[in-house]
């Protein structure tokens, strides 16, 4: 697969069995960003986390710690660009500097809120949606200084519009489809996608089945080619400089669903009905024969050679020029 890769999120167990070696299966050159921590986790827990995967990373010889915007490029057919994420705003307990902090660490991006509200703000799974709060809107702002993306997944409508309005630099949705596509709460509707790309940010599209429309364990080729069809809306919608790829690939999906089953208050219906939530590794979305690759189904739709590359890693790669410290 020619194109360079912009994984904008996925996840590991959040446990010290947790194996980075696994972040490996993506190819040598990538940018590759992983979770360390959502709404359960506190500033201990994301912390011990970061520092796991940075010091397992760094043992196993094939990653580089993305410290300053230039390290992605040094890593070009040497090694695998390592970042992280948070999903909540929980593990900053509530303290503005622990962004600083987590940027230190690696983090990169910082969404406010997953799924429910908390002091930051409201979430996608809420039925009052009153936006970012105060503390949310000094969220925002200090992701800004910091030097880190202002991540719209897993909030609200309002939430989301807010940081439109509120950031100095591009946003993004690391993981979030088109619910014009598919009504899932969790995807953006365009009202959203519109205001994001008004900042100049990228929206990346995700794999997970129950966001497709295609959460059947055989559907391994059609949960690809809806990733095409969000991609080919998206490019529609906003353009195709707004559109990349933040899979939501679990590494960790057999614990993710047992999560799901033992903490329904986290979710609701719209996760659970659809029966344990099925991924799209990166070996199906970057193409290893078994099924047609993202690249191929683009080719077929016609995308040229240069708006794929775009997707794949060119939108990311630019704005995270405009946001990350050089």
């Amino acid at each position: 697969m020619p194109h360079f890769v912009w994984e904008q999120h996925c996840c590991l167990p959040l446990l010290p069995s947790a194996a980075i070696a696994d972040a490996a299966r993506y190819p040598v050159g990538s940018y590759v960003s992983i979770n360390v921590g959502y709404a359960p986790e506190s500033t201990a827990d994301a912390v011990a986390m970061a520092e796991l995967f940075r010091k397992d990373a760094l043992d196993d010889g094939r990653f580089r710690l993305v410290q300053r915007y230039r390290d992605i490029a040094a890593c070009a057919g040497e090694s695998i660009a390592l970042a992280f994420d948070l999903e909540d705003s929980g593990p900053l307990g509530g303290d503005l500097d622990n962004i600083e902090m987590f940027h230190e660490l690696g983090v990169r991006s910082l969404a406010t809120t997953y799924n429910h509200a908390n002091a930051a703000g409201c979430g996608c799974l809420d039925t009052e949606d009153t936006g970012l709060t105060a503390y949310g809107r000094d969220i925002v702002r200090t992701l800004n200084a910091a030097g880190m993306f202002v991540d719209g997944s897993h909030c609200s409508r309002r939430s989301g519009l807010d940081m439109a309005e509120l950031t100095a630099a591009p946003m993004i949705y690391s993981h979030s489809n088109f619910a014009a596509l598919w009504a899932h709460p969790r995807n953006i509707t365009d009202e959203q996608a519109l205001a994001c790309a008004r900042t100049g940010g990228v929206i990346g599209i995700n794999g997970v089945g129950i966001f497709l429309g295609h959460n059947a364990e055989s559907e391994r080729a059609e949960r690809v080619a809806a990733m095409a069809r969000h991609i080919e809306y998206g490019a529609e919608l906003v353009g195709i400089e707004h559109i990349g790829v933040g899979s939501d690939y679990s590494f960790d999906g057999d614990e993710f669903n047992q999560e799901i089953a033992e903490h329904p208050e986290n979710f609701s219906a719209e996760y659970t009905k659809y029966g344990p939530l099925q991924w799209t590794p990166p070996e199906d979305w970057l193409g290893d024969g078994e099924v047609p690759g993202l690249d191929e189904v683009l080719a077929d739709r016609g995308f040229s050679e240069s708006d794929r590359a775009a997707v794949f890693g060119g939108n990311f790669a630019r704005i995270a020029g405009e946001v990350f410290r050089d």
